[in-house]
């Protein structure tokens, strides 16, 4: 179990806020709120609303940018794959802002800390504390550029990984499919290990916290292999 300070969360992300009372709410669960006696912090909830539209307003000025020639529907496309929430989960714990989270016992006993819906809303909250505390934009800004956006084309080729896969094997006329082939730890913290098979034939192993993600980190090394090895040609 982990709940470190506020303040090495702050120091990580190069954001220090002059009102430390909504680092503290963004990074409250609802289930730890409730377990206090005496509320101390409100929930994230409010704070969560507030950063996925700042997120959404950032992230779409971004890519409009950065993508003049494409039309409303690929920058859409683009966008829901850089911000959904496995990709922002996977963005957090980049910062280990899993360990910053308060969560009540039962939420902390059912593997909360490790849950992507949870770390994925801390992450939009906050955002969301950034935008108040500074006044404006351009703090969160940063932290979404920094975090959430940088490596674009790393992280949609991550992201959209089996999607991808998929594509190029129907354009050579080959089979994919994915096999579970392993699973370990208890089953509020599995961890699955996938196979992406190609005409019958394992290419790569991806391992996740869930069947899909481990599917979608094979897809990955598949990809990773086939771009080395065209690289190398």
């Amino acid at each position: 179990m982990k709940n470190e300070s506020s303040e090495a969360l702050e120091d990580r992300i190069g954001y220090h806020f002059h009102n430390r009372y909504l680092l503290e709410c963004a990074l409250t669960h609802t289930s730890y709120a409730n377990e206090q006696k005496i509320r101390r912090y409100e929930d994230y909830e409010r704070l969560e609303f507030l950063g996925d539209a700042v997120l959404e307003m950032v992230s779409s000025a971004f890519l409009y940018n950065e993508y003049p020639d494409k039309h409303e529907g690929d920058l859409t496309k683009i966008r829901a794959s850089l911000v959904c929430e496995p990709a922002l989960a996977y963005c957090a714990r980049d910062i280990h802002l899993e360990d910053f989270i308060r969560l009540g016992k039962g939420e902390e006993a059912g593997g909360g800390r490790e849950k992507d819906s949870i770390i994925s809303d801390v992450c939009e909250a906050v955002i969301g504390a950034m935008y108040l505390d500074s006044g404006g934009v351009d703090a969160p800004r940063e932290f979404i550029l920094r975090f959430i956006l940088s490596d674009l084309e790393g992280k949609l080729l991550f992201y959209d990984a089996k999607s991808i896969l998929m594509e190029r094997c129907q354009k050579m006329q080959k089979s994919l499919s994915y096999e579970i082939v392993d699973e370990e730890g208890p089953n509020h913290c599995r961890v699955y290990t996938a196979a992406a098979i190609i005409d019958g034939k394992e290419e790569a192993r991806g391992d996740g916290k869930s069947k899909k993600a481990a599917e979608q980190q094979a897809a990955y090394q598949v990809l990773l292999r086939w771009k080395n090895t065209t690289k190398q040609e």
